[in-house]
């Protein structure tokens, strides 16, 4: 089963990218987006350490 949702997943994955770019373009822009805004969350407490 969990082959067959990983296959599923990727499969419709691809599809997104390729029928609708900008959107999938926007989705990883976010999500890397909110990756930076955490790390330099976590840069920002770790340096506030005593």
């Amino acid at each position: 089963m969990k082959k067959v949702a990983k296959w599923g997943s990727l499969a419709f994955l691809a599809f997104y990218l390729v029928s609708q770019p900008h959107k999938a373009a926007n989705v990883v822009h976010g999500a890397l987006g909110g990756l930076t805004g955490a790390a330099t969350s976590l840069s920002s407490f770790v340096s506030d350490l005593p």
